[in-house]
């Protein structure tokens, strides 16, 4: 007559397997989640942040769309695996070289009797802010120069530190700069330490009041981020990014791609 109060058997692990509910249907309240930190937003892309969202929660062992988010919110190593997931970019050495080829010459007729300081925002695995540096110890700049990367992407700039790259990344550069610069260790190109000193990396999201504490730079490289952003997220960029120079006159190297 006791028998409530006898313990209950044990779920066989497959019995809860099955009990479980998973729910990756409406990935709307986690992509204005990711917007709101980061200002990248999927609306025109829904589906592949669906696929992308669904494989991370398997993954990760989350059950629905609706965990995951409270788990953002709380959790900042899932929050930064998140971001690196899918702030994952391909870029590579002297792209869009008409513009660095300008600041350069912008340098040089400047003649500045102090070092230059440069921001590249974002600065994905390294190379734009390492071609800055190569295409001015090229031209001949003797002052003293500093380049800041910064990008929200902690894996890319791991890779941005370790400078390790493959021969795609570097097959703009002629066979010259490739000796110059490079190191072959089996199948990567590892570049030299004169141009790694010249650079410096940290994480940082340009919407975060940290941003700003890294101070105001002669130049501001900002090449197709924006084209991540939608219209007002493009504007409150473009305003925050011309806040950090110290001569507004110059004008922020936008990439090609990036339209207001």
């Amino acid at each position: 007559m006791f028998s409530f109060f006898k313990k209950k058997k044990p779920r066989e692990p497959q019995e809860e397997e099955q009990e479980r509910i998973y729910e990756y249907e409406d990935v709307s309240e986690v992509m204005h989640y990711f917007e709101k930190e980061t200002g990248i937003t999927f609306e025109k892309q829904k589906n592949i942040l669906k696929n992308k969202l669904t494989l991370f929660c398997k993954t990760n062992e989350i059950d629905s769309f609706k965990e995951l988010l409270l788990i953002l919110k709380k959790d900042a190593a899932i929050k930064q695996k998140l971001i690196n997931l899918l702030t994952t970019n391909e870029t590579y050495f002297y792209r869009e070289f008409s513009q660095i080829k300008a600041l350069v010459q912008n340098i040089k007729n400047k003649a500045s009797k102090t070092p230059i300081s440069i921001l590249c925002a974002p600065c994905a695995t390294g190379e734009e802010p390492y071609s800055i540096a190569i295409a001015l110890l090229e031209d001949g700049v003797d002052m003293k120069f500093n380049i800041t990367g910064i990008d929200i992407n902690s894996q890319a700039l791991q890779k941005a530190k370790e400078a390790s790259y493959s021969k795609r990344h570097i097959g703009n550069l002629d066979e010259n700069l490739q000796q110059k610069y490079f190191s072959l260790q089996d199948d990567k190109y590892i570049l030299n330490e004169k141009v790694k000193s010249h650079v410096n990396f940290e994480k940082k999201n340009i919407f975060e009041p940290e941003f700003t504490a890294l101070g105001k730079f002669d130049y501001v490289f900002s090449r197709n981020m924006l084209i991540y952003f939608d219209k007002a997220t493009k504007h409150k960029a473009k305003s925050i990014l011309e806040s950090m120079q110290k001569d507004p006159s110059i004008g922020v190297f936008f990439g090609h791609a990036d339209l207001f």
